[in-house]
């Protein structure tokens, strides 16, 4: 279960150089009913599914250092219903979404430095 707040889904880029730039937040219910605070980093599309990609947040509402990005499937209902968010369960989907996300960032850092070049 996730409670989306703030969601722009006309974004979907994560700029790395800006953590300020997030597309929101998602409250994640993990299996004992304890909740964690992520922000979402981006909504991207790998092999024509669409991904998500979280950084839990620390107690005090700060991006925690020692978590990792945490991907999800996303799905969309459209504006009528709240998005969802499903685990992946098959290696070779989450390898393929969590490369794509890899990529994305590699994107975002080599458009950084062009535009730093300038």
């Amino acid at each position: 279960m996730a409670d989306f707040e703030n969601l722009n889904a006309g974004e979907d880029e994560f700029d790395a150089s800006d953590m300020e730039e997030v597309l929101g937040s998602v409250t994640l219910t993990l299996e004992d009913d304890s909740e964690v605070e992520c922000l979402i980093l981006a909504i991207y599309q790998a092999n024509g599914k669409d991904y998500i990609a979280l950084l839990p947040l620390g107690a005090d509402g700060e991006p925690d250092d020692d978590s990792d990005v945490l991907i999800y499937r996303y799905v969309d209902h459209g504006e009528d219903e709240d998005p969802e968010i499903e685990n992946i369960e098959d290696d070779e989907e989450y390898e393929a979404a969590a490369d794509a996300f890899d990529e994305l960032l590699d994107e975002q850092e080599f458009d950084d430095e062009e535009e730093e070049e300038e």
